[in-house]
């Protein structure tokens, strides 16, 4: 099916909503077709049966900042030393994702599902989190587009090209991401609220596609998911809670519903093991969201003056700190019979530069044998020219085997202790470093205001969590008023140099981008936000949540926002 759209007609059109349920945003035929009255009730009845437990898990959140903000840092909690000192291990994985040595990731844009479903790759993670910048039209599309993909009938005509692209005989398995627990979503209004972002997202998709998913590619399990931003159990509880209501349903079998949690919270590395015991049917392993992970770092030792990072280029898997966590993954996940999934190859290939080109690929291809040779299951790419180098590194190593579940325990990853997980990482800070954030932050920023969430920028695919590291680490430099030691010059960071890159990065983004493009898109205004969020007082928790207002269209127009 090729995607159409309806003229919108004030007053005239509106969703089919049942009670409680107040859509408020644009009208579309098409959107209507995933708006039903039934699906909707699904996402109300799961909004009402959870919004107070989210409430709850959102505030044990403020709590434990509070505590970090006091001094203390996360640890073992000792009353589950049980779970991680027991002998359980989570439900059989389905055998249609058995084999999962390379995935490949991206928004839930039409074109972009069909690339990564042909790509080559074992898995798609098609994403509402942070690879999209959530608008009611992105979200709305998306699950169009899935719908479709599901269905087998999607299709995109690129004019400019004149190509008609579709989905070939063999495809990837599909995973969605829905967005974090503490995402809104103020489009759609439930007993007067904005609805929770993420039951959103997993009802609608959910709701349309369970049973024809179940037929087509999950060999009778499914749907399948990848859950973001988790801090601790108790959140993965929740959701294994919105699983099993799901499944009741629907009418199918416990444990159909799998889940890969991503491990991208500093907190929640030391709640691997719970978090797979409260999800234990519903799981298919971890994975290490390891951009995410050095923004979290960052933002838990906000009030830390003695963990500053280096200039982020250098907090890469050498640093003991991130491999204690890689390795750490993969033994509990090794133990409790699930994938221990590598983090995100981002590079883009330079086409017009063959030996930089080169360079970037070595890159790929060694962090890729790292990976491989620790035992990790398989990995992440952002683009579909960096599946063959994967490929080639997880089955040099892997051979016909599906994964290394039975044959990498890494008993030795046992002997990893707090300090491990929490060393500071080694390195300078520089100038350049600080000039790197700002101007990626703000580019970034700029894209994600004009609806896209997954931004080339300097040879990298980059997604909100490299704004996010972006936006913390100014912050916490202007702060401490830390010495750029990586420069010999004995400068430290203030509000007034700060201000002195802003200009200059601005004045090179110009002229990086044309002044045409510079000029129609929303650089200036990014620009204001991302300086507010690296200036202010206190440490906003999420980027994408300080400016998703400015993202929200209610009709009428009028209308106020959240």
């Amino acid at each position: 099916m090729e995607l159409e759209t309806s003229v919108y007609r004030p007053n005239v059109a509106v969703y089919d909503s049942p009670d409680g349920v107040e859509v408020r945003g644009r009208y579309d035929q098409i959107f209507a077709k995933i708006l039903t009255r039934e699906a909707l009730s699904f996402v109300a009845e799961l909004q009402r049966e959870f919004r107070g437990h989210v409430r709850y898990a959102m505030e044990c959140r403020k709590e434990a900042r509070r505590r970090y903000n006091s001094g203390a840092v996360p640890g073992f909690d000792p009353s589950t030393k049980f779970i991680r000192d027991g002998d359980w291990v989570c439900a059989s994985v389905p055998p249609a994702v058995a084999d999962r040595r390379v995935e490949i990731t991206g928004p839930v844009e039409r074109k972009m599902i069909i690339n990564a479903l042909n790509s080559g790759a074992k898995v798609f993670m098609a994403d509402f989190e942070d690879a999209l910048s959530p608008s009611w039209e992105n979200l709305m599309r998306g699950h169009v587009n899935l719908k479709d993909a599901v269905d087998g009938s999607i299709t995109f005509h690129d004019k400019s090209r004149n190509r008609v692209y579709k989905l070939n005989d063999q495809t990837a398995k599909l995973f969605v991401r829905p967005r974090g627990w503490h995402l809104p979503e103020a489009h759609i209004l439930i007993d007067g609220e904005p609805a929770t972002g993420c039951l959103v997202d997993f009802g609608l998709y959910f709701f349309h596609n369970y049973a024809k998913f179940r037929q087509t590619q999950g060999s009778g399990f499914g749907p399948f998911f990848y859950l973001p931003k988790m801090e601790h159990s108790r959140e993965a509880k929740i959701w294994n809670s919105v699983f099993e209501r799901a499944e009741k349903m629907a009418g199918i079998e416990r444990g159909s519903i799998r889940a890969t949690v991503l491990i991208e919270t500093l907190p929640a590395v030391f709640q691997m093991n719970e978090i797979l015991y409260e999800l234990h049917d519903h799981s298919v392993g971890l994975n290490c969201g390891r951009w995410d992970y050095i923004f979290s770092y960052v933002k838990t030792f906000q009030s830390h003056p003695d963990r500053l990072l280096p200039d982020r280029v250098l907090v890469g898997m050498g640093q003991h700190f991130m491999r204690s966590y890689s390795d750490l993954l993969i033994r509990t996940c090794h133990k409790r019979g699930v994938h221990a999934m590598g983090g995100m190859a981002a590079q883009i290939p330079i086409r017009d530069d063959p030996k930089a080109n080169e360079m970037a690929l070595d890159l790929v291809r060694k962090d890729k044998l790292r990976e491989v040779r620790a035992g990790h299951d398989g990995t992440w790419a952002a683009h579909p020219g960096l599946i063959p180098i994967c490929m080639e590194a997880f089955t040099g190593h892997m051979g016909k085997n599906p994964n290394q579940i039975k044959s990498m325990k890494r008993e030795d990853a046992s002997a990893i202790t707090e300090e491990d997980l929490l060393q500071i990482p080694r390195g300078v800070r520089t100038l350049e470093g600080l000039r790197l954030n700002t101007r990626v932050g703000i580019q970034y920023l700029a894209a994600w205001l004009t609806g896209s969430g997954s931004v080339p920028l300097y040879n990298l695919m980059e997604d909100a969590a490299t704004a996010e590291i972006s936006r913390v680490q100014n912050w916490q430099w202007i702060r401490y008023g830390v010495e750029l030691d990586g420069d010999g010059l004995g400068v430290r960071v203030s509000k007034e140099l700060f201000g002195r890159v802003v200009e200059e990065e601005m004045e090179r983004i110009e002229k990086e981008v044309g002044k045409d493009k510079f000029k129609k898109g929303m650089y200036k205004e990014a620009c204001k936000m991302f300086t507010k969020q690296c200036t202010a007082p206190e440490l906003d928790d999420f980027l994408t949540l300080a400016v998703y207002n400015h993202i929200v269209a209610h009709y009428p127009i009028n209308v106020s926002r959240l």
